[in-house]
């Protein structure tokens, strides 16, 4: 009998936290404050859910890089190669930035002295990912839907006003996720605007010189 209890409250739990994660997008501060709990229950309860997040992020994100825009440039190139390029492709970088990213976030909290775990500040990078797997669904098929294969090759009919209004808007979700990350952490440590700007700052730091090195 303890059984079936304990089994449907972790179902209703879980039911709760499929509609609890997309409300970071309105209502950021309370969904935050709920990665507070760290019972085995809750974690198990929004585990799958913030996993879905953040590999629609991760399918988004690499959507956004330069080297979607060359796939079709060699003629022999397939259209099925995009989406199955887009799903591992997506599916590693959402890997990478949920663990390297997660554990860069926990250590630059901890530098400052916060005392969450390493899961819950993955959790938290999970969470401020939700503006990409927005544009997933709405920025992204429109796009495909006006320029279609022109996208993945250069020379063809996507470069232009429409399409820096198209980029512009990416980097607003991009912007929008750093803003989420900022409130996460203030939220679930209880921190200062400053002291999780600046843990924020510290575990962006080194991917960002990565980047610059890249750059030039």
């Amino acid at each position: 009998m303890a059984a079936t209890v304990d089994a449907t409250r972790g179902s209703a739990l879980e039911r709760s936290w499929w509609l609890r994660a997309p409300a970071v997008l309105v209502a950021p501060r309370a969904v935050f404050v709920a990665l507070r709990d760290d019972s085995d229950e809750a974690i198990e309860a929004r585990q799958e859910p913030l996993n879905a997040i953040i590999g629609l992020a991760g399918f988004a994100a690499v959507l956004a890089t330069p080297v979607a825009r060359h796939l079709l440039n060699d003629p022999s190139a397939s259209l099925s190669l995009i989406p199955v390029w887009v799903f591992l492709g997506g599916a590693a970088y959402a890997v990478a930035v949920y663990w390297l990213g997660g554990g860069l976030l926990y250590g630059a909290a901890r530098r400052f002295g916060g005392l969450g775990s390493f899961r819950r500040a993955r959790s938290v990078l999970a969470l401020s990912s939700a503006p990409l797997a927005l544009a997933l669904f709405t920025l992204w098929p429109i796009r495909i839907a006006i320029y279609g294969q022109n996208l993945f090759r250069t020379g063809g009919d996507d470069w232009g006003p429409g399409d820096r209004t198209f980029g512009g808007l990416l980097y607003f979700a991009f912007a929008w996720s750093a803003i989420l990350l900022v409130i996460g952490v203030r939220s679930v440590h209880g921190w200062s605007w400053a002291r999780s700007l600046a843990t924020v700052g510290l575990a962006a730091a080194l991917p960002a010189l990565v980047v610059l090195a890249t750059a030039l």
